[in-house]
């Protein structure tokens, strides 16, 4: 392959930050060909010349246990071709969960996954990780990474909206719901959860009747199961709140809890485009290019 002079922006499917990152960067889409053999293994070839170029890598990592080979296909083999460097924008971050051996013998998968990835890539931007346990993300991993907050992309959709009730489900919300609620200038409370089970919980409310006639929004940065949420709306609704809609930064949806929000008698679910879905109405490009700028200006520097 010949010598490629940009910046080159790869994914293995479609994703609604490909093209806003293109433009917004200035970045050329690069293009390869993917699929399965019929036993299942990846097939990959990247038509695009990258000898010489910086290339990124846009990917959804959400479900990951089906994708992340193809991945390190797909990074090894930018490497093998001449890219300078090779780098990975993964919105959403799996394998955060399993922070510690909570049983003997068990993995500590985001560890282990970190040590994995850290091998095939430069760097890496993320946004709202769960750092549950960890202060950062540079405990784990063993290259440069930026976290980007999705607070600020909530908190500009809800400005100019009136008469709006944030709702922070569990404790753990509370210091990201507040400052999307500092920053978009409408109150919020801070409901209380208790653990039932692995799909039940209870979630408790303060009482809201002085926000009679509002719209509550419930905040929270990860959708999977859907199951707080939906006991958050019970609480709502047993307070007589009418207009109750859920907004999340990452909207992962396990076995179809999208649906069951919605049965749920949210009036909308909403979601940001780390992770591509219906539901995705707010736009975070705009956090990401800073910190991608950046990465490349340093990478660009190492090789001069």
């Amino acid at each position: 392959m010949g010598k490629a002079e940009k910046t080159l922006l790869f994914t293995l499917e479609p994703h609604p930050l490909q093209q806003k990152l293109c433009d917004q960067l200035g970045l050329e889409p690069g293009h390869l060909e993917l699929r399965r053999f019929p036993d299942g293994e990846s097939y990959i070839r990247i038509t695009t010349p990258v000898n010489g170029a910086h290339c990124i890598v846009l990917a959804d990592l959400s479900r990951p246990d089906s994708k992340y080979l193809a991945h390190v296909f797909l990074f090894e083999t930018l490497r093998e071709l001449g890219a300078k460097s090779v780098g990975l924008v993964a919105p959403y971050l799996c394998y955060m969960r399993q922070d510690r051996r909570f049983v003997d013998g068990e993995a500590v998968t985001s560890r282990l996954f970190a040590r994995s990835l850290s091998s095939h890539i430069d760097w890496l931007v993320t946004v709202d990780p769960h750092l549950h346990r960890y202060q950062s993300l540079d405990e784990i991993y063993r290259i440069p990474t930026k976290v980007v907050q999705g607070a600020p992309a909530l908190a500009g959709w809800l400005q100019g909206q009136d008469n709006v009730l944030l709702v922070g489900p569990d404790a753990e919300s509370e210091q990201w719901v507040s400052s999307i609620a500092q920053a978009s200038g409408h109150p919020y409370i801070i409901g209380a959860k208790q653990r039932l089970g692995d799909r039940r919980v209870e979630v408790t409310l303060p009482d809201i009747s002085r926000y009679r006639g509002w719209k509550a929004v419930i905040i929270d940065d990860v959708i999977s199961s859907g199951r707080t949420i939906g006991e958050c709306v019970k609480a709502l609704k047993a307070q007589g709140a009418d207009t109750i809609v859920c907004a999340a930064v990452h909207g992962i949806f396990a076995e179809a809890s999208d649906t069951y929000l919605l049965g749920t008698g949210l009036k909308a679910l909403i979601t940001t485009n780390t992770i591509p879905h219906i539901t995705n109405e707010i736009d975070v490009s705009a956090l990401l290019t800073s910190p991608i700028r950046d990465f490349l200006n340093q990478a660009e520097g190492a090789h001069q």
